[in-house]
């Protein structure tokens, strides 16, 4: 048995799609034999699965983990405790004793810099990541689709386009691929859609609504919060970013929309709920 635990100075490393590593245990007869520390090779939610599984993993320890990345591990047959916390090496005795403390909870805010769900390095987190901001996404809901390609690794070069025209992404300009399982929630339904009976070499054109892509915006996501509740927060202006974090040091981005003199209000919807999105998608390789 492989078990696979992210890592940053000997502790369980808690967000999962921004790993710079993992600690390898090898496992017999329930009795660690042997270990190695891994470079992650900075691949994100989706392409970590991949890697894993190329490594023979059978399980991940991690903090905080999308439903998306589960899926994608799910799908690579790689089981996954969530929720860990403190040293690396007693996690892993914990769970060979039967006795770990994880949680199901699942890293379902959004992506501070587009690095998002783990596909994006620009920041522009528009290449259809089901969530962006910082978790980057993509903590992403199971998109469900049916096709060929579905729960195959896809690669794919990418346009996006708002509908007056005005480009927001493109994987062409910073002269790499996208690479996602399709299907596993990586991606916003719309895209993983078009992608997913798709052939090697074909370009399609994709008109996106909203229900399709970020959804609509959510009023439970805005956040009246005083100033005493969240120190620096007088400072802030309205339309800036900040990245906040939450109990389990998850983060996750906010626009300010508006601010008197004790409360800031706080909007955590993505900055494409409403949208209707626009995509050139050439797919270059199914895997």
């Amino acid at each position: 048995m492989k078990i696979a635990v992210t890592y940053e100075n000997g502790e369980v490393f808690q967000h999962f799609g921004k790993t710079q590593n993992f600690k390898i245990y090898d496992v017999e007869d329930n009795r660690v034999v042997s270990t190695l520390v891994v470079d992650s090779e900075g691949q994100g939610h989706g392409a970590l699965a991949g890697v894993l599984a190329n490594k023979g993993i059978d399980l991940l320890i991690c903090g905080g983990i999308g439903e998306g990345a589960r899926q994608a591990l799910a799908d690579a047959g790689i089981e996954v405790v969530a929720g860990a916390e403190g040293k690396a090496d007693d996690a892993v005795e914990e769970y060979l004793a039967g006795t770990l403390k994880g949680s199901d909870e699942n890293c379902d805010h959004h992506h501070e810099d587009g690095e998002g769900c783990g596909h994006h390095e620009d920041g522009a987190c528009g290449e259809g990541c089901e969530q962006a901001s910082s978790c980057g996404g993509c903590c992403g809901r199971a998109s469900t689709v049916e096709g060929k390609n579905a729960g195959k690794k896809c690669t794919v070069h990418y346009r996006g386009t708002y509908n007056d025209g005005t480009q927001f992404d493109s994987s062409y300009d910073r002269g790499a691929p996208l690479e996602f399982i399709c299907g596993a929630g990586m991606m916003i339904r719309g895209f993983d859609q078009a992608v997913a009976d798709m052939e090697p070499g074909q370009i399609v054109d994709v008109h996106l609504m909203p229900e399709e892509a970020y959804g609509m915006p959510n009023p439970m996501m805005v956040m009246v919060i005083p100033f005493t509740e969240l120190p620096g927060s007088e400072d802030l202006n309205v339309d800036e970013r900040v990245v906040l974090a939450d109990d389990m040091g998850r983060q996750f981005q906010v626009r300010v929309v508006a601010k008197d003199d004790r409360t800031v209000t706080l909007d955590a919807n993505h900055e494409m709920a409403g949208k209707e999105l626009n995509f050139k998608i050439e797919l270059v390789s199914v895997e």
